[in-house]
């Protein structure tokens, strides 16, 4: 992993209520972007919906701000459009599935050399995810048993999109945070970030930036969290 030379943003989730697709971040990722304007998508994640119709929602998203999306799934040689990449972009869905088709199609260390490298990566839910060094610490339900659990492997600590403290009413199971405490007795070496809805994280090399209107919760271990406020730097967490 070549931290010094990454760009990341890794966005919690790609719709808010009363948004378009993609409305609350989409200038996020053009400013992230910068004069990059081709994206390689990756549908992966998406199940109850066609790939096509994937891609297509978020070209309809980006095309105002004059970026052009390719999904992959469209290419026949798919470790060649990896390779040649402008930026990468990973689209939400079912985690599981995502990792399973990266291993299928060969892409998991080609997309991390790619990324170590230099080539802007986006991605969102599933997608942030896949940054991590697992995808243990996902919300979804594992439909698909990929070849590992190992992803990307593109940032040192985990992720968990969607995050929340909120409890469902007349509900009595585990909370966000108890899953996640879960997480931490098992993997004592790994902190999580709660990443909730509306926020995202911006890293560059070695510099990192939390964005959004929510606090976020950084857990450091089982027992030991701390509150992450707006626009914070969380640049240690990249060692």
């Amino acid at each position: 992993m070549m931290m010094e030379n990454q760009n990341l943003l890794l966005i919690s989730n790609s719709t808010m209520p009363t948004e378009a697709y993609l409305g609350y971040c989409k200038q996020n990722i053009a400013t992230f972007l910068g004069e990059v304007k081709e994206v390689l998508f990756v549908p992966y994640a998406g199940v109850t919906f066609s790939y096509d119709d994937y891609a297509k929602s978020v070209a309809d998203a980006l095309s105002p701000l004059g970026i052009k999306v390719t999904g992959i799934h469209t290419v026949e040689d798919k470790q060649k459009a990896v390779a040649e990449a402008a930026s990468i972009m990973v689209g939400g869905g079912n985690t599981f599935e995502l990792l399973h088709q990266l291993y299928e199609n060969g892409l998991v260390d080609l997309i991390n050399e790619k990324v170590s490298k230099g080539t802007p990566y986006i991605g969102w839910s599933a997608g942030s995810n896949m940054a991590c060094p697992t995808i243990k610490t996902t919300n979804d339900m594992p439909i698909t048993m990929p070849k590992s659990f190992d992803a990307l492997n593109l940032i040192p600590f985990q992720i968990n999109p969607h995050y929340t403290e909120e409890r469902i009413p007349n509900h009595g199971g585990e909370t966000r945070p108890l899953r996640i405490e879960e997480f931490l007795t098992k993997n004592t070496d790994m902190a999580v970030l709660g990443l909730p809805e509306g926020c995202m994280l911006e890293i560059h090399g070695k510099s990192m930036k939390y964005i959004g209107g929510h606090a976020g919760k950084l857990f450091i271990n089982a027992k030991e969290n701390k509150t992450i406020d707006e626009n914070s730097d969380l640049s240690y967490l990249l060692g």
